[in-house]
């Protein structure tokens, strides 16, 4: 923003959270400038949907409907081209689409709350205008009620600032550039940490599979789902690599585990708010260090491996707790097995079950699957060879998450400084 400049000189608004504006900028409420209506769609005379949502007004699908469908679009609202719709209820929620523009005529849930401009009143300049008060969450601090709700009443006593029209078009031509342009690097941001998620799935899935060696002769399983693994591997029944574990607590007092989807198994009390967990942990199964712990309803699955834990947890009585034979000496191994696509896939071809979402895979069939072995010291060098990329993609990614907060911060602030007059657009 250092590129823009500042007007001549600055009034005092009156407004906490406006601050000064340019001296020659109106400030008035909003009802001398826009005007609330309401007309209901009751001879169904329009048939073209629209929804608020986070993207904006867009076009709803009636075949498909996004969001909630009324049982008779009569009692929908007419929007006319270039108005502006406002969805304020339940204002605690902080993360909804608040306000939109109006991009054709259409009909939208009355529960909404219609803004027609006056004629010396851009419209996109009042939709900055109005979008910057709900990404600073002025809507928020207002709304008052058991829902948190603001009236029409309320969104017209808000103080609106209102430049000259050649001024508001220079503002409005200036943040649908700039916006742009930030919303564009702010997808290729994270397009590549999507990019970078599945170059790390590849990766892990090539070295559990075909190894970290490119001139080791190959044999094929004669599993077409399985496909080719290094000639010198084992190719084994997993009831004969893992067994399964059944001891359980007598106390609780364990440290208690539960799986992440995302993180595989991880400790309770560092997720406390993201899960209900029973009374009492009494005759919960307990597991060891380097036990794989299978979720079965969900085929989630994790490594007790934690190093700074005890040698012994408890995880929920649904979960399996599988303990190596030998044949593997790090279960982590298995780990990144069994979270590949191709063992992912295979899952749920051998569930039995699928209902909402959850994959019933249980011991028995889990047991029959072939799983490819190669010597402990290649293990070895595979389990080494995938965190160490791991590290690096983790630190590619998280470059760009940075990256990407930061572009969405001077978004904001880019906004709030340009319609607030902080800066004048040259």
């Amino acid at each position: 923003m250092n590129k823009l400049g500042k007007y001549l000189s600055y009034k005092e608004s009156g407004v906490e959270w406006l601050g000064e504006i340019p001296s020659e900028w109106e400030i008035l409420p909003s009802k001398r400038f826009h005007i609330n209506l309401k007309e209901l769609n009751t001879r169904r005379n329009c048939s073209n949907v629209l929804s608020l949502t986070l993207r904006g007004v867009v076009n709803n699908n009636l075949d498909s409907p996004e969001g909630l469908v009324p049982k008779d679009y009569a009692t929908y609202q007419i929007f006319e081209k270039n108005d502006l719709v406002f969805k304020l209820i339940d204002l605690e929620n902080i993360s909804t689409s608040r306000v939109g523009l109006v991009h054709e005529k259409g009909i939208m849930s009355s529960a909404y709350i219609r803004i027609q401009l006056e004629k010396d009143s851009l419209p996109k300049y009042a939709y900055y205008y109005y979008f910057n008060l709900y990404l600073n969450q002025v809507y928020n601090n207002l709304g008052s009620g058991v829902r948190s709700t603001l009236g029409p009443t309320d969104l017209l006593n808000i103080e609106y600032t209102k430049p000259s029209y050649s001024e508001q078009i220079k503002i409005a031509s200036f943040l649908d550039t700039k916006t742009k342009q930030l919303d564009i690097a702010i997808k290729q941001k994270e397009q590549l940490i999507e990019l970078l998620k599945e170059r790390r799935q590849i990766l892990i899935n090539d070295a559990v599979i075909k190894g970290i060696d490119d001139s080791v002769a190959m044999k094929d399983t004669n599993f077409k789902w399985l496909g080719k693994i290094p000639k010198h591997w084992e190719l084994k029944t997993l009831k004969y690599t893992l067994k399964e574990r059944i001891e359980r607590t007598d106390t609780g007092n364990e440290s208690l585990f539960m799986m992440s989807q995302i993180y595989g198994l991880v400790v309770r009390s560092d997720y406390h708010n993201k899960s209900v967990v029973a009374q009492s942990s009494i005759g919960n199964k307990k597991v060891y260090k380097n036990d794989l712990v299978f979720n079965k309803l969900k085929a989630h699955l994790g490594v007790f491996s934690k190093s700074n834990i005890d040698e012994v947890g408890i995880v929920s009585p649904d979960y399996a707790v599988y303990y190596s034979l030998g044949d593997i000496a790090d279960l982590k191994y298995l780990e990144y097995l069994f979270k590949s696509p191709i063992y992912i896939s295979h899952f749920i071809s051998k569930a039995t079950g699928i209902v909402e979402g959850f994959i019933r895979l249980y011991t028995d069939d889990l047991f029959s699957l072939k799983v490819p072995i190669p010597p402990k010291r290649e293990q070895e060098k595979i389990l080494n060879y995938i965190e160490k990329h791991n590290e690096k993609i983790d630190k590619a990614i998280t470059l760009q998450q940075q990256q990407i907060t930061k572009l969405k911060e001077y978004k904001i602030t880019l906004i709030d400084s340009v319609v607030t007059g902080k800066v004048k657009v040259l």
